[in-house]
């Protein structure tokens, strides 16, 4: 009889205690390998694809698509070394020596299974990619639903007896995806592929989850069909019309409640941990920015028209690799517990990024070991993920100093929160024409306010006036960049 483990939500990252689930990979009775993704969950920070450590057939799944569950909380089991597909071949597919997957799952479940109809019913849901674990190349496979389980998986009508007790020693119940008989032999069943839905973006799928809204009935307006957030909006805005005035009359009150759940409460209790722990303090200085802009229009066209170009931002972070490497005090944090100021040897640059899911800080991994050309290059591809809501927990934790630019927003400065446990963060205004006294003479330059945050913990006024000092210098005159090459 084949050994039937439990596989947890596991951590996903700094801060995270719930995951939301948003599409099951795997069904009940398919076979999978060690580190295939099972399921993709959505968190407060990003949407996440979580392997499944174990090889074998799952026997049970937990959770309905759009449920959130606690990290720790029981993801799905699996019958350990039962059906485990080959390499190459489809986690559905049973390979050599794979056995019989319904049998397996039965045996699993204590239940015998009875032969069912040649061709039973089942619901294929198309063929898709994944991986095979680190290192090993995609394999395709195809996901099969049985035509009795509704689309979060559960199955219609009361289960057998059979598959009323315990399943490897979990209660009888709790999983809300345990086989039965019946529906692990129909996993093996054939029927027409369903076309694929058009949409691409997690943030669709999920404002359609959310609302209600059937994506196979709607007509995407965006290139060959896809669906696009405008056409979900659409669809909600149509079915909400009627509901309108109902809407408007419970507002009158006065009060509107909002929950500080998912991302928006992370960031209000990591927030209100900065403040309640740091004794934060912040300098300012204005900076004249005009031969910066020029140094990045050199840098852009030195490069040629077909060079990727190195964003303003890019600059700025560089300018603050160097400025750390002068001042590593503030590439640092606070250990309370041992009452020690731990200083870092490597910088993970963190930087603000405004999403439609709200404020992330994705991280530039070792940005002291990166040029202009390559920070750019990564802080295109971590905003890119950002926006898209597919940043991996690696991608947002761990930052060691946190740059701001909150000049995209029009505002000249800004007092910040640290982003606990950082000790600093270094905030940009907007650059805009001011007056301004340059080589004696009254002159409109391009002038940018920059402000920073630190802990007074970790070092005093001096470093980080030191360390301002420096980074306003880079950016008036970029050539003071070149003594530190």
């Amino acid at each position: 009889m084949a050994e039937v483990k439990e596989f947890k939500l596991p951590d996903l990252g700094e801060g995270l205690t719930e995951a939301e689930v948003v599409r099951w990979l795997v069904e009940v009775g398919e076979a999978v390998a060690v580190d295939q993704p099972v399921v993709e969950v959505e968190t407060a920070k990003a949407m996440v694809e979580v392997p499944c450590p174990y090889g074998g057939v799952v026997t049970a799944r937990y959770g309905e698509e759009g449920e959130e569950l606690a990290v720790g909380a029981p993801l799905l089991t699996v019958a350990v070394g039962a059906g485990t597909p080959a390499p190459g071949r489809g986690s559905g597919s049973p390979g050599p020596g794979s056995g019989d997957l319904a049998g397996v799952v039965a045996e699993a479940a204590g239940a015998d299974v009875e032969a069912a109809e040649a061709g039973g019913a089942g619901e294929t849901s198309g063929a898709v990619l994944v991986g095979y674990g680190t290192g090993a190349p995609p394999v395709r496979r195809r996901r099969v639903r049985p035509a009795s389980h509704t689309p979060g998986g559960a199955v219609d009508g009361p289960a057998p007896a059979a598959a009323a007790g315990p399943v490897g020693g979990v209660p009888s119940g709790y999983g809300r995806h345990a086989v039965t008989p019946d529906a692990a032999v129909r996993q093996n069943g054939s029927a027409p592929a369903a076309g694929p839905v058009p949409v691409i973006s997690p943030l669709v799928r999920r404002l359609a989850r959310q609302n209600g809204v059937e994506l196979r009935t709607l007509t995407g307006s965006g290139p060959d069909g896809l669906i696009l957030r405008a056409d979900v909006e659409r669809a909600i805005g149509a079915a909400a019309a009627p509901a309108e005035q109902p809407a408007a009359a419970s507002a009158a009150d006065g009060e509107v409640r909002i929950a500080l759940r998912g991302l928006r409460g992370v960031v209000a209790d990591k927030m209100s941990r900065s403040r309640r722990e740091i004794p934060e303090a912040t300098c300012w200085v204005d900076a004249d920015a005009t031969e910066l802009l020029a140094a990045r229009r050199a840098m852009n066209a030195a490069g040629g028209p077909d060079a990727p170009k190195i964003s303003l931002l890019a600059v700025l972070a560089r300018i603050c690799t160097a400025a750390l490497a002068r001042f590593p005090e503030l590439n640092a944090r606070v250990d309370t517990e041992a009452r020690e100021i731990v200083r870092l040897e490597r910088l993970h640059l963190g930087f603000a990024a405004q999403t439609d899911r709200g404020l992330v800080v994705p991280v530039v991994r070792d940005a002291h070991t990166r040029g202009a050309e390559s920070l750019s290059e990564e802080l295109a591809r971590l905003t890119g993920s950002a926006r898209a809501g597919t940043l991996t927990p690696g991608e947002l934790t761990g930052s060691t100093f946190t740059l701001n630019n909150y000049g995209v927003f029009g505002v000249d400065g800004s007092t910040p929160i640290i982003n606990h446990p950082e000790a600093a963060m270094l905030g940009v205004g907007r650059i805009v024409p001011k007056p301004w006294v340059h080589e004696g003479e009254l002159a409109v330059r391009h002038v940018t306010q920059l402000s920073l945050t630190f802990d007074h913990r970790v070092c005093d006024g001096g470093v980080a006036g030191g360390f301002l000092r420096y980074v306003a210098d880079c950016v008036e005159q970029p050539a003071v960049l070149l003594r530190g090459i």
